[in-house]
């Protein structure tokens, strides 16, 4: 990050007060767990499971120069500079907005049901192509890594690309009003929250708060075949909009798709002439990979000009990930995340493969679908026949719907159902897993398939 003064933080937090031997001391990096605290960085003692106050002499341990505080000031370190302020985890937010205005990048903000880490990761690729591009690591898309991200920022970031969470109403309005994005993306309105959400239509709405911090003059990209989004679009919007998806009524379409194991193939209208490919499977990677294209598009870069950088970009761990198995097996990891959207899409990619050992599929409970989780659990039967899966393991106890629609139809020693304990589960995988074998691995990160993942590779 750029070094700021301490007296430029308190400015930016609007401290109630504070304590410094040298208001002109530069911090360097900010940190929120004492056990990163670097020499001149500044510490945030957030308050959830723990709280960080507790922690402060860990971070003056390691060299932290200064540090955020709401307890009582007569409870503050007196060997280090303490920023008073009433909460600390808004405090944060304020300083990663003052730092965001110093550097003022262009900024790209991603939500949606499915596929945000992709779809931010590919548009990071491509626009590195022209542009000093900062994104979003690891899971740190919420009210406490999204500011991390942004305070983590190079000086000469030119483009910031954000991804942006959520589970609840609210959430993103204020991840999009710290932001203010110039391009705002929508993957996806898919099934993930439904149990808090209510409905899809409650989903599309939440994720279009993103608009409420969209710069007056800047776009919204989302996809053509989701009505509910221009439904539930302000009255009176005068942003720009651009649509993807593969019909010729997008502003940005797709054609000529041909997915493969480890590629993807396609053109888009904007230039039907260049050939394009994704290091990844799946047609609902081609979306994710047009709403890159047309952010691209809309900072001014050509197809032609980031077409190396599509083919080559680097998807984050434990999405749609080709591991080797045991027994020279093949594992497709896609057991960071799932909803029933989700679910069906690898399913159709994953059956459609040809067929080299036997194709099996692992599948793990989907989370947070409230009271329709059995409902669709069951649906996914739908995608999932004897003709393209040889065996079926599920596992979770919400998954119990989906074997009881499923036991009529796989004959006897095909189909199986595991809860608990996933030892038994991969117990059986080793002994039946042989050369050539495919399977997908997928399901909600809470119900931890990511330990099966762990003990069939090699």
């Amino acid at each position: 990050m750029k070094p700021l003064r301490i007296i430029d933080v308190v400015k930016a937090v609007g401290a109630i007060d504070y304590t410094s031997a040298n208001r002109f001391a530069e911090i360097t990096a900010v940190v929120f767990d004492s056990r990163k605290a670097t020499p001149d960085s500044l510490f945030v003692p957030l308050q959830g499971e723990t709280d960080g106050h507790d922690y402060v002499q860990s971070a003056i341990k390691n060299g932290a120069a200064a540090t955020l505080w709401s307890r009582e000031a007569g409870e503050a370190p007196e060997d280090i500079a303490v920023i008073l302020v009433d909460d600390t985890l808004e405090a944060l937010q304020k300083l990663a907005e003052a730092y965001l205005n110093m550097i003022q990048p262009k900024v790209v903000a991603i939500t949606g049901s499915n596929g945000k880490t992709t779809t931010k990761d590919m548009t990071a690729a491509v626009l590195s192509s022209r542009f000093r591009v900062h994104k979003t690591e690891g899971n740190y898309n919420n009210e406490i890594g999204m500011p991390m991200t942004i305070l983590d920022m190079p000086e000469d970031t030119e483009v910031l690309v954000l991804e942006m969470g959520m589970s609840n109403f609210g959430e993103i309005s204020l991840l999009s009003r710290l932001a203010k994005p110039d391009v705002a993306i929508i993957t996806l309105i898919g099934d993930s929250h439904l149990e808090f959400l209510g409905s899809r239509r409650g989903i599309a709405k939440a994720k279009l708060e993103i608009l409420e911090g969209l710069k007056p003059e800047g776009t919204l990209i989302y996809p053509g075949d989701e009505p509910l989004i221009a439904e539930e679009l302000p009255q009176g919007s005068n942003f720009r909009q651009l649509t993807f998806g593969t019909d010729e009524t997008d502003t940005v379409y797709a054609f000529a798709i041909v997915p493969g194991k480890t590629r993807t193939t396609f053109h888009v209208n904007l230039d039907p002439n260049v050939d394009l490919e994704i290091p990844v499977l799946g047609v609902y990677n081609v979306r994710n990979a047009l709403a890159a294209l047309a952010a691209a598009q809309v900072l001014g870069m050509t197809i032609a000009e980031v077409k190396e950088a599509l083919a080559a970009f680097q998807l984050t761990a434990n999405r749609t990930q080709w591991l080797d198995g045991v027994n020279g097996s093949q594992l497709l990891n896609d057991a960071y995340n799932a909803s029933p959207t989700s679910m069906t899409a690898v399913l159709r990619s994953f059956a459609h493969l040809p067929r080299e050992g036997k194709k099996i599929a692992v599948l793990g409970d989907i989370r947070e679908l409230g009271e329709r989780s059995a409902e669709m659990h069951a649906a996914l039967a739908a995608e999932i026949s004897p003709a393209d899966f040889d065996q079926v393991y599920l596992y979770g106890t919400e998954m119990a719907a989906l074997y009881e629609n499923l036991k009529s139809a796989f004959p006897e020693g095909k189909l199986y159902h595991y809860v608990g304990e996933k030892a038994p589960l991969i117990d059986k995988l080793k002994a039946e897993l042989q050369q050539a074998d495919q399977v997908l691995i997928k399901s909600s990160f809470g119900t931890d398939l990511l330990a099966v993942v762990a003990a069939l590779r090699v």
